[in-house]
């Protein structure tokens, strides 16, 4: 399964020129997206999409303007939340009379898929994938059923989630997110929590090699609490696609110091060179692991890294394989594989 476009909406300066050295620090706890512009999107439609649709949108619509997708998959955990809550709060407020439709329509996860299908009139295959720390994986897992048979279909694949209002308190006040945190603070001192992040990253999948921007070799998912268990999934992975010297890791550490012991036990596990990190660049979310894989199809691009996501090791003058490792929660976790093609 072969990567031919993406775009990515961040925190960070992902839009147009990357500029990842210069980085844009959270705010209250928060690393909240940089919104474009949106174009050829009406203004009556527009007014009524929540951001988590806005960001979906304004990534998706580049991607689409001269491919017409075999399908379109999302991948989401929070997508919609905020105008759910938005319209049940109406239901109490109106006490279920003149209830805003806009709400409703916008409060399914399946929001972001739809909208995307009806701007571009697109009437193929449409799924949305709501699996809290697997939802992007899941997207990735479905696009590569259809390739494995059809290669020559593109399907648009990717994942969105925001900052809502309400997962945000509730996150907050289980502990998985500190306000006094900073982006400087993140690994550098020990805390039980981490920062909130949000964000869109989109890409065209194909089955086809020529053209692509980078190859997804492996994608595999877990559930379990028990790090020998992924320490073992991983070293199963490695029998497959050995470790070089040009092999990088790109590790979801998040700064909490309760589940660190699930990277620092695989980046022990093989002799990696260089181990990356992303989530102070993005922040932690369910579908972070989106952001990592178009961080590591832009390094496989440039062949070059900046000196701020550099975890242990040496910057590598050459890049074969990203082997991107993230866990949500310390029960799902994900391998994700890219390389040159």
């Amino acid at each position: 399964m072969y990567i031919h476009q993406q775009f990515c909406i961040s925190p960070q300066h992902t839009i147009g020129p990357v500029h990842l050295e210069d980085l844009i620090p959270a705010a209250d706890g928060k690393l909240t997206a940089l919104e474009p512009v949106l174009e050829g999107v009406p203004p009556g439609m527009l007014r009524r999409m929540s951001k988590a649709v806005r960001m979906g949108i304004g990534a998706g619509l580049p991607l689409l303007k001269e491919t017409v997708p075999d399908g379109i998959i999302i991948g989401t955990a929070n997508g919609g939340m905020e105008d759910c809550i938005k319209f049940l709060n109406q239901i109490i407020d109106y006490e279920e009379g003149m209830l805003t439709p806009g709400n409703f329509v916008q409060s399914t996860p399946n929001a972001i898929a739809g909208q995307l299908s009806l701007i571009t009139k697109n009437r193929h295959y449409n799924a949305t994938h709501v699996h809290l720390g697997l939802a992007f994986e899941n997207a990735l897992l479905d696009a590569k059923m259809f390739l494995n048979g059809r290669p020559e279909q593109v399907y648009l694949t990717g994942a969105v989630d925001e900052i809502s209002t309400y997962n945000y308190n509730i996150d907050r006040l289980a502990g998985w997110y500190d306000p006094k945190l900073n982006s400087a603070d993140l690994f550098q001192t020990e805390h039980a929590a981490t920062i909130a992040g949000e964000g869109a990253a989109l890409f065209l999948l194909s089955g086809k090699r020529e053209g692509a921007l980078a190859r997804i070799d492996a994608v595999e998912t877990l559930h379990t609490e028990d790090p020998q268990y992924v320490e073992k999934r991983l070293e199963q992975l490695l029998a497959t696609y050995p470790v070089t010297g040009n092999t990088l890791l790109l590790s979801g550490d998040n700064g909490d110091n309760r589940y660190r012991f699930f990277y620092s036990n695989l980046e022990t596990l093989v002799p990696f060179t260089t181990v990356l990190r992303f989530k102070h660049l993005c922040g932690e979310y369910p579908t972070a692991s989106s952001f990592a894989t178009w961080l590591a199809t832009y390094l496989l691009q440039q062949q070059r890294v900046p000196e701020v996501l550099l975890k242990k090791g040496s910057l590598p003058t050459a890049i074969d394989r990203i082997i991107i490792y993230n866990q949500y929660h310390g029960k799902q976790h994900s391998f994700l594989i890219l390389s040159n093609h």
